[in-house]
């Protein structure tokens, strides 16, 4: 198995549990690819879930089937979207239903608050549809239509493209746009894209446990990809890092140890839960289409949440949810016609989650009694191609950094740099990544963190699912070879699904 991230963790782990033998391959020195937790500022005490941060996807299925000791915390907010410019912001209070209808009112879309619940019902209702497939064999799109039942729903979310449909739901400009966030996800799209990815990542982003909720994980990113290593290492897995795969070929893989020392292993089956990219480069396939992500991740550290223009909400309420900054339908159209230039969005859309509201075993017990209203902060943009990075150098980081504090700062009543924490060497504790650089560190082509662009989660009505493998949605070009990551059909986000649907087609071959 090659990939020692969360994907190729939950296969690793079924795979030794049903008595297989295995030995997994990563190429850091550590496990766990994007799904970890680290230090980024050493030495302040702040475990931050480093690259992905939030779980939707993952199927109870997989943590009760692998005995995972996972807490996920629900949280009470789902959004808060200040208006640029102005002193009121549009709170969605899971908890007050009253409060966010007093919201829509605030911000001058209170005939959208009705609007809003419907479009959310019919979200709601086709997350209920499709979820339960996820832990099955691909259906096919006419048997999907069938589960969904409701042919206004298929024709809305499956063939139409995603602004259409948001446009004919709510007229405010501002609930158009936090509706179409969800679309954007590492996903470059204009609203009325005929490509319709923007709708695959949007439909990824409302099916996850059936109610499109996003979780907390309890102790940081690296307590899942935790749980799963140490399931696969209890079941017998072999786990080697530092090892980097340099050829492929059927029944048998080459790579290099941590001394550079060339190596090489036979299997019956190999399971890529690396990028499909990284495998065509590695077995001398033909190259695909560029692949790109749409991110830039700003990772900070807080002396305390920064004040808010709007008076009446506290920023634990703000903050306690998805926070969208410049996130309006007009503004995140205006950013993918500038990107399209080879332009920086300006304003960055961007949206913040902080973790340690929620979680604050992340923040040591010296870092809480040396600033107690300490707080982390993740800031993700959208709108932001990895095309935008061609022939820039490394100040380009800095352009980007500044682009989002900036952002960020427009909407609130202080600049963000004022609450930034200084580390032990007088340096603001502000960690960028872009796209480059996840493709550095984890291997994702473009920066993709899908691995590639996404799918449907179902099957064409005339495409072949003769064998396991494209029943599954994890075939490839090469004989003996699964794909076990997210670049499978269904395997992006942190889920388990990319090594659990490699796992059932191979047992079902078998």
């Amino acid at each position: 198995m090659v990939g020692g991230g969360h994907n190729g963790l939950t296969a690793a782990a079924y795979l030794a549990r049903a008595g297989r033998s295995v030995l997994l391959l990563e190429r850091s020195p550590s496990l766990g690819g994007a799904t970890v937790s680290a230090e980024a500022f050493p030495g302040m005490g702040a475990r931050l879930s480093r690259y992905s941060y939030l779980v939707s996807l993952m199927p109870q299925q997989v943590v009760d089937d692998l005995g995972l000791s996972l807490s996920l915390r629900r949280r009470r907010y789902s959004s808060y979207t200040p208006v640029p410019g102005g002193d009121t912001g549009l709170l969605i209070d899971h908890g007050d239903p009253e409060a966010s209808a007093a919201s829509f009112t605030a911000v001058g879309a209170a005939a959208d608050a009705p609007r809003w619940e419907h479009f959310s019902a019919r979200v709601g209702e086709l997350a209920r549809a499709v979820w339960p497939t996820m832990t099955e064999p691909l259906v096919r799109r006419r048997d999907m239509a069938r589960r969904i039942g409701d042919p206004g729903l298929v024709r809305d979310f499956l063939e139409r493209p995603l602004g259409e449909v948001i446009e004919a739901g709510v007229a405010d400009d501002l609930v158009r746009g936090v509706l179409l966030t969800d679309g954007l996800i590492s996903t470059f799209a204009d609203a009325h894209a005929a490509h319709l990815r923007h709708n695959i990542c949007f439909l990824y982003h409302v099916v996850g446990g059936g109610t499109g909720d996003w979780d907390v994980p309890i102790g940081g990113m690296g307590q899942v990809s935790g749980e799963l290593e140490r399931a696969a290492r209890e079941a017998g897995a072999e786990l080697v890092t530092d090892a980097t795969v340099t050829g492929l070929e059927e029944g048998a893989v080459t790579w290099q140890d941590a001394q550079g020392r060339p190596q090489r292993a036979t299997a019956g089956r190999i399971l890529w839960a690396a990028a499909p990219a990284v495998l065509d480069e590695v077995a001398g396939g033909q190259p695909g289409e560029r692949v790109e992500g749409a991110q830039v991740k700003v990772n900070l550290l807080l002396s305390r949440l920064p004040r808010l223009r709007e008076a009446g909400v506290a920023p634990e309420a703000a903050f306690g949810g998805t926070f969208h900054i410049n996130e309006t339908y007009t503004q995140l159209q205006e950013a993918a016609a500038a990107a399209e230039r080879g332009q920086v969005p300006s304003p960055m859309p961007a949206e913040i989650y902080c973790h340690s509201l929620t979680d604050p075993s992340i923040l040591t017990p010296q870092l809480r009694e040396q600033h107690p209203e300490a707080q982390t902060m993740t800031v993700f943009t959208l709108q932001t191609p990895d095309r935008l990075l061609d022939g820039r150098g490394e100040e380009v980081r800095a352009e980007l950094e500044r682009a989002v504090l900036d952002s960020l700062s427009s909407v609130l009543a202080e600049p963000i740099d004022d609450v930034v924490l200084p580390d032990a060497q007088g340096r603001p504790c502000i960690e960028t990544r872009t796209t480059r650089d996840l493709q550095a560190s984890l291997a994702m082509p473009g920066g993709n963190i899908f691995h590639g662009p996404l799918e449907w989660p179902f099957a064409d009505d005339d495409a072949p699912l003769e064998t396991a493998a494209q029943r599954w949605g994890v075939e490839t070009a090469y004989p003996g070879v699964l794909l076990a990551g997210a670049g499978s059909r269904r395997g992006g986000g942190v889920s388990g699904l990319g090594g659990y649907h490699a796992v059932r087609a191979l047992l079902e071959d078998a």
